[in-house]
């Protein structure tokens, strides 16, 4: 690894911030290397990862993470960990009384978790393990890294988790720092009774205990940090979550002003058990949870598979190349993941690295702090062709689609936008055609791809400022990431010439090239005022009086939803002029 690193501190607060949270890690993990005959990685690994030692003397690489949930959240996983454990000795209990022993029975770990454990021990798994059918689900890292992904690799195809995720560990491949869980045993994960629901409840939370132990987890990975640029926070955002969210933001905004602080609200298509009350607080909690922590960050991006944060959204995001299933959080944080994964290289590059602070300069410019993400997953580029040639089949419509349920402007306006390519490796990035032979198109004429991407969108986006970052490294998809992709797809996520023949397995997708967006235009004014006029038509004292039971007073809730209104005008055009639809929210 490097001697000189940026880095990052990650915090990922709620179940579903957990969720994509872990599939983020595992593709990171997937991507660390120890072959000193590998070429070089064009992704500085230490930005998020840590360095340690086992009490045996091992090298460890665990995330550079504080991770919060709730009671009955973690199942199988310690909340301590298992990478440091020394074992516990009790002969030294000097109680002589009786004893009454109340033993509770442990979550059962399926097979995957099981294999990550054998592999811990240094065993090496069976020929008739790697290939049997059975359903396994779950994951926790290891040491042997290397020794891990090559043989997890084997078992891809074994593993089919749909009808076995319950929590986010149980899809975790990687072993965490013992500081990195942050448990809040005041509310339960599960269950009908002390459920964290409203944003007051969140906003109340960071006080005593909790807030100690968050500053605490923080003050250890700041210290141990030679450069540090900045925090990336994963919050939910419709639930109370979202309350805990804004103050903890606050808290990094007061206590190491000149950070980075990029924040992304994640939120799933659909919540089990759902009511109209509960979705009608998860509108309001979207509604003060976004204007709270842009406030408070140097961007905020939402992110979501949804098709609108509203009560009534509508069908969720489909991608042509990814048959998904928006009902499974362990599908839909897969996908946000990968975008996830691009939407964060500029900062975590090797080269060319671009800071937090630059990246965010770069799009929250006159105070418009909340962007909006898009994502082309995975970018649909034919195996043995170049850019030009893929891009000349998107030539009427742009190949991404919404990551953060925000309509695309179809006429072109746009304030400003980071454009990621990733995963193009073994491709070409201009056209290599005969001499002599005309140009199918302007695009095969350029010279680089950064100039064959920049003219594309330029084409779309004629007048708007535009950061360009190609990287040739695909993100690695190794177990326990879902087989969601369309068959027309090979092996290594680019589309076949020719599909599988009736009746053959299709290839697994060991990686897949992503294609993102980052945007700040007069569509967000749109979807934040969209959100301003849900909230507002609400006659929250009488529709919803326990929302504010525990917080905001109404003074504080109106005073928010003004500020979400004027947040929204930062979005109009320089001539004053706004979308029809946000007329009346002047």
């Amino acid at each position: 690894m490097s001697n000189f690193s940026r880095e990052v501190i990650t915090l990922q607060l709620g179940h579903y911030s957990n969720f994509v949270g872990t599939h983020w890690w595992n593709l990171q993990d997937a991507s660390l290397s120890y072959d000193p005959d590998a070429p070089p990685s064009e992704i500085q690994s230490d930005v998020v990862f840590r360095e340690g030692e086992t009490l045996g003397g091992e090298a460890t690489h665990t995330p550079r993470l504080i991770a919060m949930d709730l009671k009955g959240s973690l199942r199988t996983l310690r909340q301590e960990g298992s990478l440091y454990d020394a074992g516990k000795d009790i002969s030294a209990t000097t109680w002589e009384g009786s004893l009454m022993m109340h033993k509770e029975s442990p979550a059962e770990k399926n097979l995957f978790l099981e294999d990550l454990d054998k592999l811990d021990k240094g065993e090496v798994l069976a020929e008739s393990d790697l290939y049997s059918n059975s359903q396994p689900q779950h994951s926790a890292g290891t040491v042997r890294v290397d020794t891990v992904n090559s043989q997890l690799a084997r078992v891809q195809k074994r593993y089919r988790l749909e009808g076995s995720v319950k929590v986010w560990s149980d899809f975790l491949r990687i072993h965490l720092h013992p500081r990195t869980i942050s448990v809040i045993h005041q509310y339960n994960h599960d269950g009908e009774t002390s459920r964290l629901e409203a944003f007051g409840q969140g906003e109340t939370l960071l006080k005593g205990s909790v807030l100690e132990e968050l500053e605490d987890k923080l003050h250890f990975f700041v210290e141990e940090c030679d450069y540090l640029q900045g925090f990336q926070v994963m919050c939910d955002l419709a639930d109370g979550f979202a309350g805990l969210g804004s103050k903890v933001t606050e808290m990094l905004q007061d206590s190491y002003g000149g950070r980075g602080i990029l924040t992304w609200g994640l939120a799933p298509v659909s919540h089990a058990n759902s009511t109209p009350m509960k979705d009608l607080y998860h509108m309001l909690n979207c509604a003060l949870g976004t204007v709270h922590m842009a406030s408070h960050s140097s961007f905020f991006c939402p992110l979501t598979l949804r098709g609108g944060l509203g009560r009534r959204p509508s069908a969720p995001t489909a991608f042509p190349l990814l048959n998904y299933d928006p009902s499974l959080w362990y599908h839909s944080s897969s996908v946000l993941a990968l975008g996830l994964d691009a939407l964060t290289l500029p900062y975590r590059l090797k080269n060319n690295s671009v800071p937090m602070w630059q990246v965010a300069d770069a799009l929250a410019v006159s105070g418009r702090k909340v962007v909006a993400a898009y994502g082309a997953i995975p970018f649909p580029m034919m195996h043995g062709s170049s850019l030009p040639d893929a891009l000349k089949a998107c030539t009427d419509a742009l190949p991404w689609k919404p990551l953060s349920s925000c309509s695309e402007p179809g006429d072109g306006r746009c304030y400003s936008q980071w454009v990621t390519l990733k995963g193009f490796e073994g491709q070409r990035l201009i056209s290599s055609l005969a001499p002599g032979t005309q140009p199918p198109t302007p695009l095969h004429s350029l010279h680089s791809g950064e100039d064959v991407l920049a003219s594309y969108i330029g084409s779309f986006y004629p007048t708007a400022p535009l950061a360009l970052q190609l990287v040739s490294t695909p993100s690695k998809l190794t177990a326990p990431f879902p087989q969601i992709f369309s068959q027309s797809l090979g092996a290594e996520g680019f589309l076949q010439s020719q599909p599988p023949p009736p009746g053959a397995p299709a290839p697994v997708v060991s990686s897949a090239p992503v294609m993102t967006s980052l945007q700040s235009g007069p569509a967000v004014g749109s979807w934040l005022s969209e959100l301003h006029r849900g909230a507002r038509t609400l006659d929250i004292r009488r529709v919803a009086p326990s929302f504010l039971s525990q917080g905001p007073e109404m003074a504080e809730y109106e005073e928010a939803l003004e500020e979400l209104r004027l947040l929204a005008r930062c979005y109009r055009d320089d001539n004053g002029t706004h979308s029809s639809s946000d007329e009346d929210d002047d």
